[in-house]
């Protein structure tokens, strides 16, 4: 790139833009130069703050500003058309969780992004979380021996308030619920820490809010290296968000990370000590929010990545895997039976 900043572009300037935001501004790599949002006053408000170029047609804003790279921070189920037209113009793309909601929409977009010679980056900013670093680590060396199992719960709060502010919040076309939504990183979590997803069974239920898709649900995972796993997820824990949290529990060590959004490690006790150990207590922080501080991080990614050769931490395979056990979660509520992975 010869030294020069490669161009941002950001649709979706709603909840999770702010965190985008802040991380393409601190990185010395990147500028921001325009803003889209179907919404005018909202876009303009952004454009105003970031002093870049506004838009409300997505694809208006594609044609008329020089572009190297479009982060997507819309809702879900528009994720793959918006994708695809990035890539049509060679145009680089970030999008956040989950990348799409049906594997048909995921697969588009990663042939997309492959037929223009283009890279497609999937945001999963908790890989980057220090605490959850340091457990990779010690999954990495093995110093839980053979580990039987791992547990997720995610007890936050959305209120009614949450999703009538937008109409497409827990609609099946365009978001899904607890699982597809909040908990997505969790799965991707998961799936990064102890490996690929064999099996699962799952009950999920519309509790307390007046939504299409789910406010609650329980899965138990089979993973294909005999690890059992289990998530328990709801949005309706009161009065407000009380957990993300991850235990692990290995034949010679057990590791608890809790917190809000496993930013906390609670318990970290094996068998053999390791110069790790030293880290744990520095390893935890106080977040903002549950979006924790990783997207700055991931950005350094992308530009390593653009600028450098590096390897993607995360990209649209990788975005894939965690979206199949999402819907086989789904599929297993809806059918009341055991879903074998992969779906097709």
């Amino acid at each position: 790139m010869g030294g020069k900043k490669l161009k941002v572009a950001l649709v979706g300037c709603g909840r999770i833009s702010a965190n985008h935001f802040e991380a393409i501004d601190k990185n010395p790599n990147l500028e921001l130069v325009a803003v889209c949002d179907a919404l005018q006053e909202r876009v303009e408000e952004a454009a105003q703050k970031w002093d870049v170029a506004s838009y409300t047609s997505y694809e208006e804003m594609l044609d008329k500003s020089e572009i190297n790279i479009v982060t997507l921070c819309t809702p879900s189920g528009l994720h793959s058309k918006q994708a695809v037209m990035a890539a049509s113009r060679k145009i680089h793309v970030i999008t956040e969780k989950p990348m799409a909601i049906t594997l048909k929409d995921a697969d588009m977009m990663i042939e997309a992004s492959i037929k223009n010679d283009v890279k497609l980056f999937v945001v999963k900013q908790n890989r980057l979380n220090t605490t959850l670093q340091l457990v990779k680590r010690a999954v990495k060396k093995n110093r839980f021996g053979k580990i039987y199992m791992a547990t997720v719960n995610v007890f936050w709060q959305r209120p009614q308030s949450y999703y009538d502010a937008a109409s497409w919040r827990g609609t099946w076309e365009l978001d899904g619920g607890a699982f597809m939504n909040q908990a997505s990183h969790y799965v991707d979590m998961l799936e990064w820490l102890i490996g690929d997803v064999e099996k699962v069974y799952a009950i999920t239920d519309t509790m307390g809010r007046d939504i299409e898709a789910e406010d609650t649900g329980s899965a138990v995972l089979r993973f294909q290296n005999g690890v059992i796993g289990n998530m328990n997820v709801t949005m309706l824990t009161y009065p407000k968000n009380l957990a993300g949290n991850l235990t692990i529990l290995g034949e010679k060590g057990t590791v608890i990370v809790g917190g809000t959004s496993v930013n906390t490690i609670e318990k970290w006790e094996f068998d053999e000590p390791d110069e790790d150990d030293i880290l744990v207590h520095d390893a935890s922080y106080t977040p903002p929010s549950v979006y924790g501080f990783g997207h700055q991080g991931y950005y350094e990614n992308v530009t390593d990545v653009l600028m450098n050769g590096a390897m993607a931490g995360t990209d649209g395979n990788e975005g894939r895997k965690s979206l199949e056990v999402i819907l086989a979660i789904y599929q297993s509520a809806r059918e009341n039976r055991e879903i074998k992975l992969p779906l097709f």
